[in-house]
């Protein structure tokens, strides 16, 4: 039996990914998130291989989490598990739904009945559609994964998500889904879910954005030229909208929301703070700084939020602020750690974020710019699963130090060098400035 807190599943699911470090607190932490992250984890299921990815007990994964937690699932070397819950969303998307899909689908391959009752009556959160095109480019850059730019299912998923269901949800005819009182649950216009209801929340902006911008670069890929440039467009124009009337000079930050009386709502507001950030939509560097300020002054509400900071600080290199989170969020009298978004983003988060790996799919290759906080000598970290490799990293004494441990060769770029590296080859980079 594979259990720590939360769902007990019956799982054989290993990963080959080992963390050593000057800092123990670190070790252990990471150890505990593996662990808990796999024991998630199920090949065995009716779904096929799928991850918890919703509140422990559903026994089912939910839009929102599973594009959140993919990241740190990629790097356990769950790649596969990630791709068959992404094709279970892009394959139910249907106009019953107005072009949404299953907000949550269950380990037996149905839609959650905590949040669907019928097509006509199911909980929608509308930035989903776009979170989940985000997420499989990003698969894309971290696998290599042909399939996220060829597969019949995905592709008509983006297509239905950036023309159809954009064109269903958006009332006013900005080009923005918006929400409409009354519709209750189904099609909520953020991620935020309270009693205000807003018409329109900056996540979801962010969102959008973010799908725009993805599908352009997909689109290159592809050898779509026209249609990369049409998205690229949108996603510039969505980006100029927020940025420029989004903004309060008055209160030196953006809006959280756009109200249904057509107010710009001024108060914090959780998620609509933060995920314009993690979506990357805010340009402006003074901007973006006023708005991590924000979220420093104003937190989050709960573990499901928190998880997200160590992606924000680590974006805009709150190195500090990052790494003291990710150890926060570990910490054995933390509430509700078990939750399954936890130990996937710390997982994630020393990938991407601590170590500074970004792979490149389309040129075999891998960047690295690490962000280690003051007073952590070293850290060594093994089994990360990327590409079509798996990698060993060790950050010491001003050096990145790589291993291609497994796979075809790949090219290394830090400290402004770039290297290849054959299967089984190690190098050393020097990131001191």
């Amino acid at each position: 039996m594979c259990a720590l807190e939360g769902t007990l599943f019956m799982s054989k699911t290993t990963s080959l990914f080992t963390l050593q470090s000057s800092d123990k607190r670190l070790e252990e932490a990471v150890s505990w998130a593996k662990e808990q992250a796999l024991a998630y984890a199920s090949d065995s299921d009716p779904v096929g291989p799928w991850y918890e990815a919703a509140l422990p007990g559903r026994e089912a994964f939910c839009m929102r989490d599973v594009a959140h937690m993919s990241t740190g699932a990629a790097a356990l070397g769950l790649s596969a598990h990630t791709k068959n819950m992404l094709l279970k969303f892009a394959e139910n998307i249907s106009e019953s739904k107005d072009w949404c899909t299953f907000w949550e689908i269950t380990r037996e391959g149905l839609p959650c009945p905590d949040d669907y009752a019928s097509d006509d009556n199911f909980w929608y959160n509308l930035p989903a559609n776009f979170d989940i095109i985000a997420c499989c480019f990003r698969m894309h850059l971290w696998s290599r994964d042909k399939n996220y730019l060829n597969d019949e299912r995905l592709l008509s998923f983006y297509e239905k998500s950036l023309n159809e269901y954009v064109r269903r949800w958006d009332r006013d005819g900005d080009g923005i889904p918006d929400h409409v009182r009354g519709e209750g649950r189904r099609g909520i216009a953020s991620y935020v879910e309270d009693a205000l209801t807003p018409k329109v929340g900056g996540d979801l902006v962010a969102a959008q954005y973010a799908a725009y911008a993805a599908y352009s670069e997909m689109a290159k890929l592809m050898g779509w030229p026209e249609k990369a440039e049409h998205y690229a467009r949108l996603a510039e124009r969505l980006q100029k909208t927020y940025e420029e009337e989004w903004w309060s000079e008055k209160d030196g930050r953006f809006s959280a929301a756009i109200l249904q009386d057509g107010s710009y709502h001024s108060e914090y507001y959780l998620s609509a703070q933060y995920l314009p950030i993690y979506f990357g939509l805010i340009a402006t560097e003074a901007k973006r700084r006023a708005a991590v300020n924000d979220i420093k002054r104003n937190g989050v509400s709960n573990i499901e939020e928190m998880s997200h900071l160590p992606d924000v600080y680590y974006a805009v290199g709150e190195k500090e602020e990052a790494y003291r989170i990710m150890l926060q969020l570990c910490d054995k009298q933390m509430k509700r750690r078990e939750y399954p978004e936890v130990s996937y983003s710390v997982i994630g988060n020393v990938v991407t974020g601590l170590l500074g790996i970004k792979p490149c799919a389309d040129q075999a290759a891998l960047e690295i710019a690490p962000q280690l906080p003051e007073g952590l000598e070293w850290v060594s970290v093994g089994g990360v699963a990327v590409l079509d490799n798996w990698i060993d990293v060790e950050v010491r004494d001003g050096h990145v130090n790589v291993r291609n441990a497994q796979g075809p060769s790949i090219r290394v770029r830090s400290g402004g060098v770039e290297q290849l590296l054959a299967e089984g080859e190690t190098s050393s980079f020097d990131i001191r400035m």
